[in-house]
Formats: structure tokens, sequence, C-alpha cells
């Protein structure tokens, strides 16, 4: 996300942006002819999910594991209690690496945040508090973006089909339920090795993949073969299983049970 819409936590942008409803018509457009145009793309802070991740990796043509080394950053602050991946900005010029004079190199697979700008979204915890529980959504009006300034109309629905929004936001509410987890709020410590297996699931999607097929994983865990096959070749299915493994490896809920047969020759073995 945007660093913009990082903040979106904070009680004071939020009454600050003008709050809008689902059918409530909005002025904006985004264009090579708009003067702003590219504008947006430098100096940002865009925080990654998982599925952004995956479609970015596979436009590029690379594993997620090269494009994490290439093109990301790992922010290090005290009240962070897993890891958040960063996309990282050109050295020189502080753009975001897939920029371009003519526009976005990577506009069909763009990030989440890319795509919702320039609307925002309050979570749900904040929305409890201030509007009475409805989720609702705001319009980020930042100086440089001359983009309200253009006469195409929205809806906030029409703004998300246009954008291509479902997949993203279905697969992002999933992680926003992971990430947000009470068990990184109530933990004091979380051991490396369980923030490191957030990690390859979340965000290193190829590794995760090599780490089921190539390890005792199905050996030993009841996964049935129709869902395996769609894991070994779905990268949106791969995530869902992956958020369901660390609910069961990292937060110990009873998803997963073990195969009989495995459990038998365990049994055998301690005999």
């Amino acid at each position: 996300m945007f660093d913009k819409n990082a903040r979106v936590l904070n009680q004071e942008i939020l009454e600050i942006y003008p709050k809008v409803n689902r059918n409530e018509k909005f002025c904006f457009e985004c264009n090579p002819k708009v003067e702003c145009f590219n504008k947006c793309c430098n100096d940002v802070n865009i925080f990654l999910t998982p599925y952004d991740i995956a479609r970015l990796r596979k436009a590029l043509g690379i594993s997620s594991t090269e494009f994490l080394q290439k093109y990301t950053i790992l922010p290090i602050a005290s009240n962070l209690r897993h890891p958040i991946v960063m996309l990282r900005m050109d050295e020189k010029t502080l753009n975001c690496p897939f920029l371009t004079p003519e526009g976005c190199s990577v506009y069909e697979d763009r990030p989440w945040s890319c795509r919702m700008f320039p609307v925002g979204i309050a979570s749900p915890n904040e929305a409890e508090k201030l509007n009475n529980g409805e989720e609702f959504y705001f319009l980020i009006k930042e100086d440089v973006c001359k983009g309200f300034e253009q006469k195409r109309e929205w809806t906030i629905d029409e703004w998300f089909i246009d954008q291509g929004i479902d997949k993203y936001r279905e697969l992002g509410d999933l992680f926003k339920e992971i990430s947000l987890h009470k068990f990184f709020v109530t933990s004091r410590t979380i051991e490396p090795v369980k923030l490191e297996m957030f990690y390859m699931v979340c965000y290193d999607i190829d590794r995760f993949r090599q780490f089921l097929f190539e390890s005792t994983f199905f050996k030993r865990f009841d996964v049935p073969e129709e869902r395996k096959e769609k894991i070994k070749n779905d990268d949106e299915e791969l995530i869902r299983f992956g958020f369901e493994w660390l609910r069961f490896s990292i937060f110990g809920e009873k998803i997963f049970s073990l195969r009989k047969d495995y459990l038998d020759l365990e049994k055998h073995k301690v005999q």
C-alpha cells in the first residue's frame, strides 16, 4: 500500500480525507495527458501483499525468490510483529522500479494499492470506532495529484470494477486476517523459525511450493489429491493454502490432521 494508505488507522487522517459511500459520484482520471502523470510513482512506500508478489513475479518471468531479492526491502521497526515487504524504489531517482516515461511497465499486474488509489478503505477496527461498525471509503486527495480536476465520473463500485480490484481484495482480506491476528498482539516473543515460515509462506511462494512438494509434507498431512493438484498449478490456491498452514503452524488452530498411515508408521517406530 502507499504510505498514505498505510496510515489509514490514524483517526486524524480519516477525518481529513473526504468520505464517500459506494454510490456517491467522484471525479478522477489518470493518463499521460494529466500534468501530474507519473509523479505519484515517486518516493512512495508501497507495501506488497502475497497476491501482489505472485502476479508481479509471474509478469516479470522470475521466481518469487529473485523478485524479493531484486525489488523489495524489509522495513525494520520496533512495532512490527511479523515481516512486511515493501517495493524497493530506485536509489537515484526514488521512482518505482517499474516506472517508464510512458507509465507503468507492469500495469496489468500492478499492486493492490496502485489499483485502489485514490480510494482508501477504512479498516474494520477503525470503521467500528468511526462509522458505527460499517466499512466506508474515502478519497486520498494530495496537492500533487491533478486527477481530481478531470471530468470522468465514478462510483466506488465502478472504480473497483474498472481497476480489477475483486481478486486482489479477496486475497488481501485473507492476508489481513493473518497479519492482524491476535497472536501477533498477545505474543511477547515470536520464534525466529515462525517468522521465517511467515515470510516464506506469504512472500516467497515459489519456495513454499517447493517446500510442500519436495519434503515429506503431504506424507504427513491429510490433503486431498484434488487440492494438491490445484496447489501445484494455481498460485491463488497456493496462497489460500499457505494462510491455512500459518493458522495451523503459528496460531495453533486445528485445521490440518496427520494422515492415518503416517500415524500408524510413527506408532510402529515407537514400538
